[in-house]
C-alpha cells in the first residue's frame, strides 16, 4: 500500500526476532575456527596441536581460578575465552615452545581480560594482548619459522616445541637442516619482500603453502570460515571490508609509486595474518565500536596503520598493533560519530 506517495511494507507477525545469546555467538566463533587449526595441524604436524591445547587448556584455567577466587561463577562456559586460546595459538610459531605460549596465554587473559572485568568490559582483544607480549619477552622465539609438510611432523615435534623453561632449543638448527627444502631461508613471505625484495606467488598465499605462523595458513580458507559466520549474521563484515579495502588501495598507491619496491595489493592482502586479523581478531564486538560510520573509520584506521607498518617500520608485520592501536582508540571513534537521536535537535540548535 502507498500513503501520500510513500510506500509503506506490511509484514505479518512476528516483528520482533529472538537474538542470538553470546554463549551462541562465541560457540559459531568457535567451529569457524576449528577449519584452520586442522589445517594449520596438517601442516605443520602434531606440534601445532601441542600448542592449541595449551593455548585453549591454559586460557581456560585462568579464568576458571580467577572467577573461583573472586567468588564468582566461573564464566569458561561462554566459550569467549576458548576462542582467545585458539587465536592466540594461530598467531603464534608453529615450533613456539609451549611454557612460553602457557606464559603468553597468561598474560592475553589476565592482562587483556580479567584485568579489565572480564567479558564484555576488556578494551582490546586479549589473543592480541598474549601475542604482544611474546613478542616482547621472546622475540628470538617469535621470529623462528619451520617449513611447512615436513616428512615426521605427526610422528616428531618440532625440538623447540619441547624445550624446558629458560633453556635454548640447539636441536633446531639442525632439525631444519634435515627437513627443509632447499632454498627454505626461514622467512615468512612478508619478511622476505620487505628485507630481501623476493616476493612470493599469489597462488601460495591463498592455498597457505608458505612459512609462518600457525594461523597464516590459507587466506582462502579463512575467508571462507568467516563467510560462515558473515551466513549466520554472527560478524560484523563492514569491518572486515573496510580494513581490506583502505589496505588495498594504500598499497596501490605506493606500488604505482614504485613497483620494483612496493608490493601489490593482492600480497598484502593474502600474506601474513591480515586475514586472519581482518576477519576474526578486528571484529571483536567488545574491543570494536557500535556506530555503524564508526565501524567504518575502525576498520580503515587498521587497514592503513597496518600497510605503513608493513612497508616502513622495523616489523615485517604489522595487523597486530594496528588493531591494538584502533582498540584503543574506539571508545572514541563511537563517541564522535554518535548519529542523533530521532527527535533531538542538532548541533547547531536549528531542530
Amino acid at each position: 500500500m502507498s500513503t501520500a506517495g510513500h510506500k509503506v511494507v506490511l509484514h505479518t507477525s512476528p516483528h520482533l526476532r529472538e537474538t542470538p545469546s553470546v554463549k551462541v555467538i562465541m560457540r559459531n566463533v568457535v567451529w569457524a575456527l576449528l577449519p584452520i587449526v586442522a589445517f594449520s595441524v596438517y601442516q605443520f604436524g602434531i606440534s601445532v596441536l601441542a600448542l592449541t591445547f595449551v593455548c585453549v587448556g591454559t586460557c581456560i584455567g585462568v579464568e576458571h581460578v580467577a572467577c573461583r577466587l573472586s567468588g564468582k561463577q566461573s564464566t569458561v562456559n561462554d566459550w569467549s575465552v576458548t576462542i582467545t586460546g585458539l587465536l592466540l595459538a594461530l598467531t603464534l610459531p608453529p615450533g613456539f615452545p609451549l611454557w612460553m605460549a602457557a606464559v603468553a596465554a597468561i598474560a592475553g587473559v589476565g592482562i587483556g581480560k580479567l584485568f579489565f572485568g572480564g567479558l564484555g568490559y576488556n578494551i582490546m582483544n586479549p589473543a592480541l594482548i598474549g601475542r604482544a607480549f611474546a613478542q616482547a619477552a621472546f622475540t628470538a622465539p617469535m621470529t623462528t619459522w619451520v617449513p611447512i609438510m615436513a616428512e615426521d611432523r605427526f610422528t616428531q615435534f618440532i625440538p623447540s616445541t619441547l624445550t624446558l623453561p629458560f633453556l635454548r632449543p640447539e636441536s633446531i638448527q639442525p632439525w631444519l637442516a634435515s627437513v627443509a627444502p632447499d632454498g627454505f631461508s626461514g622467512a615468512t613471505p612478508l619478511a622476505l619482500m620487505k628485507f630481501e625484495q623476493v616476493p612470493t606467488e599469489s597462488l601460495s598465499l591463498l592455498l597457505g603453502s608458505t612459512a609462518g605462523s600457525a594461523g597464516e595458513t590459507s587466506a582462502l580458507l579463512i575467508m571462507l570460515c568467516g563467510a560462515y559466520l558473515v551466513y549466520r549474521r554472527m560478524m560484523d563484515v563492514r569491518i572486515t571490508i573496510s580494513i581490506l579495502v583502505v589496505a588495498a588501495l594504500t598499497t596501490t598507491v605506493f606500488y604505482l609509486i614504485n613497483p620494483d619496491t612496493y608490493p601489490g595489493p593482492l600480497f598484502m592482502l593474502c600474506s601474513g595474518g591480515m586475514m586472519l586479523g581482518a576477519v576474526f581478531m578486528a571484529t571483536d564486538m567488545v574491543a570494536s565500536p557500535v556506530t555503524p560510520l564508526g565501524v567504518w573509520i575502525y576498520g580503515g584506521l587498521i587497514g592503513f596503520i597496518t600497510i605503513i607498518i608493513r612497508l616502513f617500520g622495523g616489523l615485517s608485520e604489522g595487523i597486530m598493533y594496528a588493531i591494538l592501536l584502533a582498540n584503543a582508540c574506539s571508545p572514541l571513534i563511537s563517541s564522535v560519530t554518535q548519529p542523533r537521536r530521532y527527535g533531538a535537535p542538532s548541533k547547531k540548535g536549528t531542530g
